[in-house]
Parts: structure tokens; sequence; C-alpha cells
């Protein structure tokens, strides 16, 4: 009987939602060192909204081997931070009367296509979050937002299927329990 009910999760940081997450948390962090004024509440709300989304799709991953719901409701919470941190830097626009790219407009369409590349990384983005005006680097953070909240929602999807089709941990036990019970009777295959 080879068959385990704890189910290694793989290694959460090669997923293209987190790979987004982590440039996003470094854009923010930069952003606000850049752009805020030491002292501003809104740097540590951004800050952890943007830290939030990253580690909880850690933390989510790590917990399926046991619990597929804390899984889902911690890739939630990561979802849900970084839609606060879109508004966030929607709010920084809107309170600068700075433009908001439009979803199709050339610029957008740029962030999106450096960003599709899986090896894409913070040094990707490096050189626009250090030499750009603030409101290029909201911007760039709203696309990566976007992108990254779409993956999440994917990501939650899948988990959803998987726990469909294959149930949660005490589904497993059980099955493996009842599994080693049979082969243990006589007539069993064990």
């Amino acid at each position: 009987m080879s068959e385990r009910f704890l189910k290694s999760p793989g290694d959460p940081r090669k997923l293209l939602a987190y790979k987004k997450a982590e440039i996003i948390y470094l854009l923010t962090y930069r952003f606000c060192e850049r752009f805020l004024r030491k002292g501003d509440r809104t740097i540590d709300q951004m800050v952890q909204a943007a830290r939030s989304g990253k580690q909880n799709i850690i933390e989510g991953v790590e917990a399926a081997v046991t619990s597929k719901e804390t899984e889902i409701k911690l890739i939630n919470v990561a979802r849900a931070s970084l839609g606060e941190l879109l508004e966030d830097y929607r709010d920084y626009l809107a309170t600068r009367s700075l433009a908001v790219w439009e979803k199709e407009s050339e610029k957008a369409v740029f962030v999106r296509k450096k960003s599709r590349n899986p090896e894409a990384d913070y040094e990707t983005f490096r050189e626009f979050v250090e030499t750009r005006s603030d409101e290029v680097v909201a911007n760039i953070a709203v696309c990566l937002i976007y992108q990254c909240r779409y993956l999440l929602e994917r990501l939650l999807k899948q988990r959803e299927e998987a726990f469909r089709s294959e149930g949660g941990l005490r589904e497993r036990m059980t099955h493996v329990r009842l599994e080693a019970r049979r082969q243990k009777r006589p007539g069993g295959t064990g």
C-alpha cells in the first residue's frame, strides 16, 4: 500500500501567482519609499497589503497538506489583500489627479506583455520602478495586481475542482484506513 493521504504541496514560490505577488510586494515597498512621506500611515497599509498578498499564498499552499479549506481561505485572503492594495493605488492616482491607464492602452499592454514571461521578476520592472514617475509606477502596480488577482481566481477554481474530485484530508485518511483493514481480512489482498 503506497497511497499517501498527506500530499506534498510542492513549492508555492513556483506558482505564477506567487511570482507576481512578490513583484507587487517589492514594487510597492519601493513605491512607498520613493513617493510617500515618511510617517504617512498609508505606507504601512500598502506594504502590509502587498506582503499579505504574497505571504498568504505561501501559507495557503503549505496548509493544503492537511486542509484544503484553509488553503482556499488563505488564497482568498491573498486575493482580497491585493484588492485592498489595488484600491490604495487607485486612490493615490485619483487624489493627485493622475491618469489611470485604460486596459488596452499601449502602456498597459506593454506591462502585461513584459509580465507574461514566466521568468519575470522584480528585476524585470526595476528600471521602471526606480526611474519613472509616480503615475507610471502606480499604473504598473495596478496592471500587475489585476494580473495577479486573475491568477489567484484561477487558482481558487482549480482548488475547488480538486476538492470536488479528490475530497479532503478526512476522506483520504478514511479511505487509506479502510483499505488497510480490508487487506488485513482473510481473503484480502495483503
